[in-house]
């Protein structure tokens, strides 16, 4: 595995398994196995719902919980739940994550950030994140904020690589989790001629190529899968390194286009909607 070091000195894997999409018991089944294949980052959050399920599967895989590094996120209709980290916590069955993000800029989301920053003080939450705030949300935020996030989690992929964010994230030296790593599946993306290129060079497949891109850029990556192949081709990506050339080549490919457009409609929905947490 390969490491990032964040600006509040926390160490942190560049591969991991994502859970976005996964019914509990592919998410419990998946986050067991990849532990065991080697990944030691997992990132769900209330909105997947699969958040006990999470807890589940690394209590079976057998490691430790120091030896995990968790991430999780509150939405927009816990912003203002002054129990809403303890409530995340216990569905996770830990007593503090490594990195705890407010999901959407919805609903009061300053008091959202208020919780992150009242967990860190507390040593619930290790590090603290922002996810899909771009623009004008994170430029708002940077006259608010008491503490510094350390990282942000957006769509990226080599044709919206946030060329424009990071600028910003540069600034503070706050790191970026890539969503839709490889472009939500977009096979014009996946079979670029560079790509396959490059996978017949170091006898990997485009994706892989991809992945390796997004951690050579510095970013940490969050693939999800509940096929248990995928997750190993997933991860074996860390024996090989692209040339500063080819990442040039690479970088030709940004177009500017995300996949994902959300809507300020969107952003008021997602204040109203309240996640059906498991029970169990």
């Amino acid at each position: 595995m390969e490491y990032l070091t964040l600006n509040n000195g926390i160490i942190c894997p560049v591969v991991g398994i994502g859970t976005y999409m996964l019914s509990p018991a592919d998410a419990e089944n998946s986050v067991k196995e990849a532990l065991k294949m080697g990944y030691s980052l997992v990132d769900t959050a209330n909105a997947y719902v699969n958040e006990r399920a999470c807890g589940r599967g690394i209590k079976k895989s057998g490691l430790k919980r120091k030896d995990v590094f968790l991430s999780t996120k509150l939405w927009p209709s816990e912003y203002e739940n002054p129990n809403a980290t303890d409530e995340t916590l216990e569905r996770l069955g830990t007593d503090y994550v490594d990195l705890l993000y407010i999901h959407q800029p919805a609903g009061n989301w300053l008091s959202g950030y208020r919780l992150l920053e009242k967990a860190y003080k507390e040593g619930k939450a290790k590090s603290i994140g922002i996810s899909n705030f771009e623009g004008k949300y994170i430029e708002e935020l940077q006259t608010k904020w008491e503490i510094i996030p350390q990282f942000i989690q957006v769509e990226a992929h080599p044709y919206f690589p946030q060329t424009e964010l990071r600028k910003t994230l540069d600034k503070y030296n706050i790191r970026l989790m890539s969503w839709y790593p490889l472009g939500h599946g977009d096979k014009s993306l996946i079979n670029e001629p560079v790509f396959s290129d490059l996978a017949k060079k170091y006898n990997k497949t485009p994706a892989q190529i991809i992945l390796r891109w997004h951690t050579q850029m510095g970013f940490v990556v969050i693939p999800g899968s509940k096929n248990t192949a995928h997750i190993k081709d997933n991860l074996d990506i860390l024996d090989f390194t692209l040339t500063d050339n080819e990442m040039k080549d690479i970088e030709k490919l940004d177009k500017n286009e995300r996949y994902y457009h959300r809507t300020e409609e969107q952003l008021l929905q997602f204040a109203l909607w309240k996640p059906e947490f498991e029970k169990d």
